[in-house]
């Protein structure tokens, strides 16, 4: 009888429970409806009004109005045209489901530019034309007068540059360090451009080589920045489908304010996707630190920075709060300083699938914050699957790369491919494609490197005396400071072609080892080297100190050496296509065993004692190759390839 009386009692339980949780799937029904029939679509059109309401039938005229009445959930469609304005996007997403999107309209072409056009050129002699322009046409704000500033910033002495620039049928000119320079017939090979600035007006001479500027389209700089909030915590916007260019952008190193021609400013989990981004003449898209009094202010050394770093925990430097960005599919060029830029900001995002190029060529002015992509503070972040180019440096991780995987890229043409800079890790380099005449720079520890192509050098800095944060697992927060002794890296399962040298790495205070690699004609093993010690920034005390602690010898074990083998390595541009034409062997697996790379088998990294993972805590396992095919797990392949055929081959590999 009890048994019948609590089984009608749990009966009754279960179904008073159901009725419950159909009202509460109810209500959240409604709720989601209600937020879906709320959520609007404003329009842009170039033949809008600003004081429409936003319709398709009724747009508006400029992005800024759609963004000044937009609420979190709503979507702005752009539609064709060129839009000279700077966006100052008061409002923010409040998650990822109630986003607020800018996009351009399917398949139309949308500008977005921080210039204006010049016309009433006047020749002044040789192909040197002049404009005067009163100031009153920049407001507030006229990079002709603004100086290129900020910390880590090197200009050649006795010169300034300024944010300004000028643009000759969407090209470029470069800005000359003297009026005399411009004046004079163009002898150089870029054209050049020279401006000054008094209480009424600003005048700008430019070299216009055999065409009259009058009949082309001159244009020049006169807003900052093209999408920027300009205060912190504006989140999760989406922006998607433009072409935007021509920013009079500032110097942006860690320790300041970074602006961008695109920058999140401090924010979280924002997604800039499919855009073209380019002409800016220090950064094209910033995912990094908000400006306070410390910006540029004493903080140009590495305890400046620790101190910018605890003051940017106490702003909310968390995986809650700041970062978590996606960055893809963008094409990203002729920025002076760097392609992608991020202090501490970046952490936890995503960036792939971008083509990334043209950074950092003109060089005149130099510093060191210049690269494809550079980040302090890559904390989990994942750099995947981009194409970088003539760029200085493809990819720069400085200070607090933890958890950071830089896999499956294609680099080619850069000064360098990969800089780690004074970085404990743990740092994962897998599955790419380096094909530079320097591979690597490394003044770091905790780093691994695995079934990657090398075809260029390996620089390698002995010890660094800086003290630099090592962090908690997945986390911002700063677990301790530690110096930069060399070594402390592994060298798995790669390929090492033409010019590919290991040799920086035969000796190193911590220890370094290489195993599984193939080395063909032409590379170098690390066993080959015979480097004298070499210091980054190293204090007398630390020098005098390590005449006492001796190099360890590179260990190598399950290597492959085919001299007699020519990997043939050449890379080819068809259209928007990139082939590269290698030679393999599938012989290679016949002789020589190797083991599926796992974070069991990678272990800890000596300095923060952190295992190999994936940035949610998973296990690590590189059982897929550069296409994403999955590899022999028993025996795979070495370099990015798994190698289906002998021979010469020709292979898409973007």
């Amino acid at each position: 009888m009890k048994t019948k009386v609590i089984s009608l009692q749990l009966k009754k339980s279960y179904i008073k429970n159901k009725m419950m949780f159909k009202k509460i799937n109810l209500l959240v029904l409604l709720v989601l409806t209600t937020f879906v029939a709320m959520a609007k679509e404003y329009h842009v059109a170039v033949n809008g009004s600003d004081t429409n309401e936003g319709s398709l039938a009724k747009p508006f005229k400029t992005i800024s109005a759609a963004a000044n009445v937009a609420m979190p959930g709503d979507v702005i469609t752009v539609h064709a045209g060129v839009y000279r304005e700077q966006v100052t996007p008061p409002l923010g997403g409040n998650s990822e489901q109630q986003r607020i999107v800018y996009q351009a309209a399917k398949g139309e072409k949308v500008e977005i530019k921080g210039s204006e056009i010049i016309k009433g050129w006047k020749k002044t002699g040789n192909d040197t034309w002049v404009a005067k322009i009163p100031n009153s046409f920049f407001g507030k704000f006229n990079p002709y007068s603004d100086l290129i500033r900020g910390d880590w910033y090197w200009p050649p002495k006795g010169s300034t540059y300024h944010t300004g620039a000028v643009y000759l049928n969407g090209d470029w000119l470069m800005e000359a360090g003297t009026q005399a320079e411009v004046m004079n017939a163009p002898n150089k090979k870029d054209p050049q451009w020279f401006a000054t600035v008094d209480s009424t007006s600003t005048t700008i001479w430019a070299q216009f080589k055999n065409v009259d500027p009058n009949e082309q389209t001159v244009e020049i700089n006169v807003r900052q920045t093209i999408f920027y909030p300009d205060k912190p915590f504006i989140n999760y916007i989406t922006l998607r489908g433009f072409t935007m260019q021509h920013a009079a952008t500032n110097w942006a190193p860690p320790t300041a304010e970074q602006m961008g021609l695109i920058g999140t400013h401090w924010s979280k989990g924002w997604i800039i996707e499919n855009n073209t981004v380019q002409y800016s003449k220090c950064v094209g898209i910033a995912l990094g630190k908000y400006g306070d009094k410390w910006d540029n202010n004493n903080t140009e050394s590495a305890e400046g920075y620790v101190g910018t770093i605890k003051r940017a925990l106490a702003f909310g430097w968390n995986k809650a709060t700041v970062g978590g960005h996606v960055v893809r599919n963008n094409t990203i060029a002729y920025c002076e300083q760097a392609g992608v830029v991020g202090s501490m900001g970046c952490a936890f995002s995503v960036v792939e699938g971008n083509t990334i190029h043209d950074i950092h060529m003109k060089r005149l002015f130099s510093g060191a914050e210049m690269a494809g992509i550079k980040f302090h503070g890559a904390v989990d972040v994942q750099i995947r699957n981009n194409h970088i180019y003539r760029t200085n440096m493809g990819v720069w991780l400085d200070w607090m790369a933890q958890g950071v995987q830089v896999r499956n890229n294609l680099m080619h043409d850069n000064g360098l491919d990969v800089f780690l800079e004074v970085d404990h890790g743990p740092m994962l380099v897998s599955n790419n494609v380096l094909l530079s005449k320097t591979s690597l720079l490394m003044n770091s520890s905790g780093a691994a490197f695995v079934h990657n192509i090398f075809g260029g050098k390996m620089n390698v800095v002995s010890y660094d005396s800086r003290l630099t944060p090592y962090l908690r697992p997945h986390s911002t927060f700063m677990e301790g400071l530690h110096d930069n002794a060399g070594g402390g890296c592994q060298f798995i399962n790669n390929l090492f072609v033409n010019g590919g040298d290991a040799s920086e790495y035969k000796k190193a205070i911590l220890p370094v080892s290489f195993t599984g690699n193939v080395y063909v004609k032409g590379a170098i093993r690390a066993i080959s080297g015979n480097k004298k010690r070499s210091f980054g920034e190293i204090s007398a005390a630390a020098k005098e100190k390590l005449k006492n602690v001796p190099d360890k010898d590179a260990v190598e074990t399950d290597f492959l050496v085919d001299e007699n083998f020519d990997a043939t390595t050449k890379l080819t541009a068809e259209k928007e296509k990139m082939y590269l034409e290698i030679a393999l062997d599938k012989n290679w697996l016949i002789k020589q065993k190797r083991k599926l790379v796992t974070s069991q088998l990678l272990g800890k990294a000596i300095v923060p004692g952190l295992p190999f993972e994936n940035p949610d805590g998973s296990p690590l396992k590189i059982e897929m190759d550069y296409f994403n095919r999955k590899r022999n797990v028993l025996n795979p392949s070495p370099g990015p390839f798994e190698i289906i055929k002998s021979g010469t081959q020709r292979i898409q590999v973007w």
